[in-house]
């Protein structure tokens, strides 16, 4: 069942973080010229900014189910051997997922105490984009498995975010 929402939260968060990333950009550019001195931390929160929104878009890739994958083969069985195809790759994912989540957890608890080099806040303040990320990314994985395994679920159109 198709969600009622046509944008996610994380898919809104990446566009903004863009139009951000697209204003310090232009800051840093207008920095090297002879218009004003531009601030030296604009270079390192573009790349922050880089960061949170690619991991942030990886989110909404999930939801709308429009990552890269090769299932012409899986396309052409019967609907139920699909469904339990799909389901197993899913929950491979998401023990991988879990895993890298797990990962993004002790990462950002070793570097809550290291400073940025520029900005005022620590490490942990990247590395949380790949903790939230991996979290997104189950979460969105979970609500397509129970979708797919529920009452009346089914594989094809996955293209809409399913709805509990």
């Amino acid at each position: 069942m198709p969600s009622k929402w046509k944008y996610s939260p994380e898919g809104i968060a990446a566009s903004v973080l863009f139009i951000i990333l697209f204003i310090v950009i232009l800051i840093q550019i207008f920095g090297r010229t002879a218009l004003f001195t531009g601030p030296v931390w604009t270079e390192e929160l573009a790349r922050w900014i880089w960061v949170w929104m690619a991991f942030l878009a990886i989110g909404e890739a999930e939801r709308t189910n429009s990552q890269l994958k090769m299932a012409f083969l899986a396309e052409r069985l019967p609907a139920a051997v699909r469904r339990i195809i799909f389901t197993l790759i899913d929950l491979v994912y998401l023990g991988i997922m879990g895993h890298l989540a797990l990962i993004g957890w002790r990462t950002v608890k070793r570097t809550a105490i290291n400073e940025a080099v520029t900005l005022p806040v620590p490490d942990a303040a990247l590395y949380a984009s790949a903790l939230i990320a991996a979290v997104l990314i189950c979460y969105r994985i979970l609500r397509r498995i129970f979708w797919r395994l529920g009452p009346g679920g089914r594989d094809e159109d996955l293209t809409q975010e399913p709805t509990l």
